[in-house]
């Protein structure tokens, strides 16, 4: 096939450079490059002679470990349209993803396999695939045909699917490649703590193909951090949130031998940098990505990350960089007209690897060639030509690495407070990004028993941490609640202790 994404061959050829070496670790089990090979090429040809066809979407719900990477390039090197689900997910939000998407088949753990089948999947156990040690090669994939569909919330807090090509991912991948600031090697480990189904995997993309080491783990725990960071990785994979946890659980700690701490997703403040740097040195690097474009849009090496932060203020926010090769970057007003230089508006972008369109309740709607994306992110381009970051248009919430819409907890929500309204933000942390907070104006008694009832529904990550009132909620002239005074009168009355179990404490009364 002439024109096609060589997934399959690219794999094998690794597998042949690299042979033994350790290509994936949870830190404790290994899986080496041939090992990864025949492992995702047997779950490949047991795809392709179910019938797959090129495009179909094939679920996975596999934790961060040995077996994510293989899972992965096992259905992406049959030509499936790779659904990775989070393995927090509930039934609920597994439910909508297939209404979505139209999956059935899901690659997940043994122990998955009877709550999947419950809930009308086919659960292929993950245990059940046998590696391959001699794998013939598969076909090239067609460029054009849906090779990744990502998940997000839309404006209205219920999640759509982002849909990406075969063609865009492998645009992606080099993207990847050519902006890393070294090229790992043997014994080169990238430690990666966020969910494989994210950013992460993209970064294990980029190393595995240059013959480096991926060491997943689920989660920041001290006990099995520990021992990597202190026997030194080349570089870490640590979004704002993920930063502030490192620095919590190590207080003080100095760890030599990091090369880059790649960040992203949230803007990091000039006291977590100073922090990472005192811990790591000037190592941290910054880029811009979201599920509508993969990594990199924008890219802040780590020398300019220190130059930036030496900066003075300047109120055009968070700098993240300069774009990426390929990617095209606009500021335009609400009415579509492109601002000059130093003035703000709503960031667009455009480039190859970016998304072909994406799925809601109403259908698929693809994105038109050479069409731009509106990032629903405020912003401005400096005079250097650098992208800066200053807020979201939408109230969209980041936190834990999430993005999380406050109109999906509020639905949820509705009624628990009676008839009176209800509403949920974020709060500013540097541990968590922003703690969740919901505020309910003036509610009856027994009001957060029915409210921590009705959100257990949701995935753990998407739950208030804090249950407040107000006498009345702040609205503007329509009657429509303010989230931004909300939270201004909830800063006003109280401060938050920060840290892995955030509190609101009260202010005493001036």
């Amino acid at each position: 096939m002439r024109d096609g994404i060589a997934w399959s061959n690219d794999l094998l050829t690794l597998a042949a450079r690299f042979g033994d070496r350790v290509a994936v670790t949870d830190g404790v089990a290994t899986l080496s490059y041939q090992s990864l090979a025949a492992r995702a090429h047997a779950l490949g040809h047991r795809l392709r002679v179910a019938g797959l066809a090129p495009g179909a979407p094939v679920a996975s719900l596999v934790p961060n470990g040995c077996d994510a990477p293989w899972v992965s390039a096992g259905i992406t090197l049959a030509g499936a349209a790779e659904v990775p689900v989070n393995a927090a997910s509930t039934d609920a939000e597994l439910g909508w993803f297939a209404e979505l998407t139209g999956f059935h088949r899901i690659l997940a753990p043994q122990a998955q396999a009877a709550r999947l089948a419950a809930l009308g999947f086919e659960p292929w156990p993950i245990e059940a695939i046998t590696p391959d040690p001699s794998p013939a090669a598969l076909p090239p994939v067609p460029a054009e045909a849906w090779g990744r569909i990502l998940f997000t919330s839309g404006t209205t807090g219920r999640p759509k699917g982002i849909v990406h090509t075969h063609g865009g991912r492998w645009t992606a991948h080099l993207l990847q490649r050519a902006v890393l600031p070294f090229s790992p090697g043997a014994g080169d480990r990238v430690l990666l703590m966020t969910p494989f189904v994210h950013g992460a995997s993209l970064i294990a993309a980029a190393w595995l193909e240059q013959g480096g080491e991926v060491v997943l783990q689920e989660g920041v725990r001290a006990e099995r951090v520990g021992p990597i960071l202190e026997a030194g990785p080349a570089a870490i994979f640590a979004p704002p949130t993920v930063l502030a946890k490192l620095l919590t659980l190590f207080p003080g700690r100095r760890f030599e031998g990091v090369r880059c701490i790649f960040t992203g997703t949230a803007t990091l403040s000039r006291e977590l940098w100073r922090r990472a740097a005192e811990a790591f040195g000037p190592v941290v690097r910054v880029t811009y990505g979201m599920s509508e474009c993969f990594n990199p849009i924008t890219v802040l090496e780590a020398p300019d990350v220190a130059a930036a932060m030496a900066e003075a203020e300047d109120g055009l926010g968070a700098n993240l960089g300069w774009p990426a090769p390929g990617v095209e970057i606009a500021i335009r007003a609400e009415d579509g007209t492109p601002l000059p230089t130093g003035e703000p508006g709503e960031i667009h972008l455009r480039a190859r690897h970016m998304a072909a369109g994406t799925i809601t309740a109403a259908g698929v709607a693809l994105r038109p060639p050479g069409g731009w994306h509106r990032t629903g992110d405020l912003g401005a381009i400096d005079a250097r030509g650098r992208l800066r970051l200053s807020g979201r248009a939408a109230d969209v919430m980041k936190s834990g690495g999430y993005r999380i819409h406050p109109g999906e907890i509020e639905a949820v929500l509705d009624g628990a407070a009676g008839e009176r309204a209800l509403c949920v933000l974020g709060i500013p942390s540097d541990y968590w990004g922003e703690v969740i907070v919901a505020v309910a104006e003036a509610p009856p008694e027994g009001w957060v028993a029915e409210a921590e009832a009705r959100v257990a529904t949701l995935a753990r990550h998407k739950r208030p941490r804090a249950w407040l009132t107000l006498p009345e909620l702040p609205r503007n002239a329509q009657g429509k609640v303010v989230r931004a005074r909300v939270r201004e009168a909830v800063l006003a009355a109280h401060a938050l202790e920060d840290g892995p179990h955030p509190k609101l404490v009260a202010r005493a009364p001036q």
